[in-house]
């Protein structure tokens, strides 16, 4: 056996692997022995068929197999021990491989083109300046969430007169052209509406100060402006005749709803932070702000990477790539797409590939490593995340455990974990070898830099 690499250039190669029968006679032989225990062919006992025709009826295509075997195995090694830092796949070579023929040759030279990776150095410095955008919490924010809280503890009571966002439940009857209820029309018992929710203004001003036992006249096709699905799930009627239904209709109130937001009180402290944890709304407040401020620094974060990383690219500068062999690795990966779409999306493949290995140079050079631990943390953070999104701030360790096993348990959730430790080290350990130029922003101004 015997292999060899020759540079073409600084960023590709041509792998050559040379094999000799020595080289894979014994596995093939082991192979062909394991295929004759195992054959079972007419007029013999199983494991008694002559070698010499287990050899006929499969020898050559054990043989390749073998070959291709040992093939892999070499060449993976090759690169493996000689730190040969490559890009994609080794292909082979189009031009210079000869015609392998497993009937006749027993010695055989296989040859690739190899994609190396640029060489090149990239680390950030303390005089590298890149902005830090710390989102400001208003007491808006803070209102908001508290707001949250309150109305999950809420309540609904009956009221006496509607106002703005209470919730109507009455007999609806549909009229003829004469203000009359309709023989044979549609009737709705228990009908329940919420008419702050009509598209049409002067409809709804029809039920302001409305109260249990008065009928009014309203027009159910201009107050939701002709909405198939507004009209058919009010009226129990199908889409279709629905859209066609414009008639007049009395509405006969019954009763009055009207939701009444929860105290805020020891009991909701309690709920969201834990219990005493807070003990008057001042310092209610202000753990909210702490809470809303902490959900901002992971997309601080996110926005200081994304503004390192074109720092870094720029510092780095173009780099010089085997074109036509990642081309060629682009299309294999493609098999079902044309050659327009590797020449339309190749530039931002190599800008991806090239942030790739700058990456890879940082997480080398600051010995970031990821452990299990880091991934199971980090899938409580990603499940206390979505939790906090529908304002539950104190949810028992054992619900957050069992929801982030689950996640685990899928093997896309866990790259996106490892990538997302990954970034989180990485940004950390950047925040302290650059100068961070930091900014104050409103929510507003910040989401606006990714429109």
């Amino acid at each position: 056996m015997n292999v060899s690499l020759q540079n073409i250039d600084k960023v590709s190669a041509l792998l050559t692997v040379k094999l000799e029968k020595a080289d894979y006679q014994e596995k093939v032989d082991k192979s062909l022995k394991t295929f004759r225990q195992k054959a079972q062919i007419p007029g013999f006992r199983k494991g008694m068929v002559p070698m010499s025709l287990v050899k006929k009826m499969y020898g050559k295509s054990v043989l390749a197999e073998e070959v291709n075997k040992v093939l892999s195995e070499t060449v993976y090694k090759y690169i493996q021990d000689n730190k040969v830092n490559i890009l994609g796949e080794p292909l082979p070579n189009e031009d210079k491989q000869k015609e392998i023929d497993f009937d006749t040759m027993e010695e055989f030279e296989f040859l690739f083109d190899i994609a190396l990776a640029p060489e090149f150095k990239a680390e950030a410095a303390a005089k590298d300046v890149v902005d830090y955008y710390e989102i400001e919490v208003t007491d808006e924010m803070v209102d908001n969430q508290v707001k949250a809280y309150t109305q999950r503890n809420g309540k609904y009571d009956k009221a006496d007169a509607y106002e703005d966002n209470d919730m109507l439940k009455g007999l609806l009857a549909e009229l003829d052209e004469n203000g009359n209820t309709k023989e044979g029309g549609i009737q709705v018992e228990g009908a329940v509406m919420m008419p702050s929710y009509m598209k049409n203004d002067e409809q709804k001003a029809i039920f302001a100060g409305a109260k249990v036992n008065d009928v009014l006249v309203f027009n159910p096709h201009t107050a939701w402006d002709g909405n198939a699905a507004e009209l058919a799930s009010l009226l129990k009627i199908e889409k279709e005749a629905a859209t066609e239904m414009k008639s007049n209709f009395s509405y006969q109130i019954e009763e009055i709803t009207r939701f009444v937001p929860g105290d805020l009180n020891q009991e909701i402290f309690d709920q969201v932070f834990g219990k005493d944890t807070v003990k008057s709304e001042e310092e209610f407040r202000a753990k909210v702000k702490e809470v809303v401020a902490k959900q901002f620094v992971a997309d601080s974060d996110y926005k200081f990477l994304i503004d390192a990383r074109k720092m870094l690219m720029e510092k780095v500068g173009k780099l010089e790539f085997p074109d036509a062999l990642l081309k060629r690795i682009m299309r294999l990966n493609n098999p079902d797409k044309d050659e327009k779409f590797v020449e339309d999306n190749y530039d931002k493949s190599i800008e991806e590939l090239t942030w790739h290995l700058i990456k890879e140079q940082l997480v080398k050079a600051n010995d970031i490593k990821v452990e299990q631990d880091d991934i199971a943390e980090m899938a409580k953070e990603a499940t206390r995340a979505q939790f906090a999104q529908y304002g539950m701030m104190s949810v028992p360790e054992e619900i957050i455990e069992n929801y982030s096993k689950e996640m685990l348990k899928k093997k896309e959730s866990v790259e996106g974990l490892v990538n997302r430790v990954v970034e989180a080290k990485l940004a950390a350990a950047l925040k302290t070898q650059v100068k961070l130029n930091n900014k104050a922003v409103s929510a507003e101004e910040f989401n606006k830099m990714f429109e």
